[in-house]
């Protein structure tokens, strides 16, 4: 042990800093590509946190969007995955070629709107306006009112998949 100070010390200042960049450099690339590599969360096979109508939870964020986000999302990223019923009121694509579809009733001030995955878009075959769904998905974002658009948000779920489709 006395040994490997002794070479330490005879290292020299700049030697030292080479030698524990490298080695902080070498962690953080460990660290980053254990991260990038982790398996994104499968939200088709998990099971829902809880279920609820579209209206209902476009109320409840903005009643109060505070207590609505402490509920539904995380800062880590593992927000809820929630299971939302109500009427199809637009079926879109967004740039990325996923479908998306907002659950809104007609004289509602937002909706939920519902993006899909690759894997899951072709589940909207068939959808039409004014069916009522049940679809899957984890909450990103919740409704509010923005003042500079002077327009309402939707509550926005991604990695969605359709669990029940009613007539």
């Amino acid at each position: 042990m006395a040994i490997n100070r002794m070479k330490w010390s005879k290292l020299s200042n700049a030697r030292k800093f080479a030698i524990t960049l490298i080695t902080m450099v070498i962690t953080g690339a460990a660290v980053g590509l254990y991260l990038y590599n982790m398996p994104a969360r499968d939200v088709v096979n998990t099971s829902a946190d809880l279920s609820i109508k579209a209206g209902d939870l476009v109320s409840e964020f903005l009643k109060d969007a505070t207590a609505s986000n402490e509920k539904y999302l995380a800062e880590d990223g593992d927000s809820k995955i929630v299971q939302i019923s109500g009427s199809v009121y637009e079926i879109s694509e967004d740039m990325e070629g996923m479908k998306v579809v907002v659950l809104k009733e007609k004289n509602d001030k937002a909706g939920v709107s519902c993006t899909f995955t690759k894997a899951t878009n072709s589940e909207i075959v068939g959808l039409h306006i004014g069916q009522i769904v049940t679809i899957k998905g984890v909450i990103r974002a919740g409704a509010n009112f923005d003042a500079d658009l002077e327009m309402y948000e939707n509550v926005i779920l991604e990695k969605c998949n359709i669990i029940k489709i009613n007539k």
